[in-house]
């Protein structure tokens, strides 16, 4: 018996569906459209004594007024908004501990605690172990290296101001993306948490400590946290209530020398716990002027693609870092 033909349009129509049926594995499939930071529309309509004034004063008065004041400029209105505009691709979720934010079945997590451990952690914290997911790696606190895959997209949420090298972090993140992929990122705002009182990062710190090669938090960031933390309700803060300087809710049985004197006997043992401590403090605009610096420099190659500012009452903001197509 001669070999079987399949019809010419058979075959034609199977390999059209090949070519236009969109698959969760296509590298190079263009990315949604993401809303714009500021849309004049909403502006005005979110804001009615402002519905008379024209479209670059929208802007100058967004920039000079409700930024600061946490008015809303885009169309996602809260965190859960943010994460519904991830595209549904393959994608890695770094340290979603007992809440991932991404639940399909294309997503894998890395965290620092393996799926056991973090199920038996859970409810100490008050959290249900059945939400914990499948850790596919288990990562040491400052190394992702151990991630032997690339996805599409990346999502972390307050989890990149715990990084002590904060280059390092993005880059390890671009060698995970593919080409054009997405990093989201959910940052927390230090004004409007438990890290009021501290100073925000710059440029030249970020910097040094990737010279440094940096792998664990400083004594002096260890420091700062015992001696300067306040409440982490958002709402107090937007209203102008930060608790006091001198004052660490989370030591309420000491006094400031006492907590300095735990804080140097602990750095002193090299005991600084990587995980639970911040190494750098943000607002939407020196995160913005730290990562242009970082791309101009060609320390990192992910760019801006969009930031949504503070909301009001809210204590973090949101960004998505884009990874350029190579030439």
């Amino acid at each position: 018996m001669g070999p079987k033909f399949v019809p010419l349009n058979t075959l034609a129509k199977k390999i059209w569906r090949l070519v236009t049926t969109p698959t969760e594995t296509t590298v190079f499939r263009p990315m949604p459209e993401f809303p714009v930071s500021f849309d004049s529309n909403i502006y005005r309509e979110l804001n009615e004594d402002l519905s008379s004034v024209s479209e670059n004063d929208l802007q100058t008065h967004f920039d000079e007024c409700g930024i600061n004041l946490g008015l809303r400029s885009h169309s996602i209105v809260n965190r859960t908004a943010f994460v519904q505009i991830v595209p549904r691709r393959p994608a890695l979720e770094i340290g979603p501990f007992a809440a991932p934010l991404l639940k399909r079945p294309n997503v894998k997590y890395v965290d620092v605690f393996s799926t056991s451990e973090l199920k038996e952690m859970a409810p100490k914290l008050g959290l249900d172990p059945e939400s914990v997911p499948n850790i596919s790696w288990v990562a040491d606190p400052t190394d992702l290296s151990i991630v032997n895959e690339k996805f599409q997209i990346c999502l972390s949420s307050h989890v990149i101001e715990h990084q002590p090298n904060l280059i390092t972090h993005l880059n390890q993140v671009s060698n995970l993306l593919e080409d054009n992929g997405r990093y989201f990122l959910l940052v927390p705002d230090h004004r409007y948490c438990f890290d009021h009182f501290m100073t925000p990062s710059t440029i030249s710190q970020v910097i040094g400590a990737f010279i440094e090669n940096r792998v664990s938090h400083t004594p002096q960031s260890f420091m700062e946290s015992r001696l300067h933390m306040t409440h982490n309700d958002p709402t107090r803060h937007w209203n102008n209530d930060h608790g006091f300087p001198e004052v660490n809710p989370y030591f309420p049985t000491e006094n400031r020398i006492e907590r300095l004197r735990s804080a140097i006997d602990e750095a002193r043992q090299n005991s600084i716990p990587i995980r639970d401590e911040h190494a750098w403090y943000f607002t939407p605009s020196t995160f913005q002027s730290i990562l242009t610096d970082l791309k101009d420099l060609k320390l990192i190659d992910l760019e801006i693609e969009r930031m949504y500012p503070t909301l009001k009452n809210s204590n973090e903001f949101w960004v998505i870092l884009r990874k350029p197509l190579k030439a």
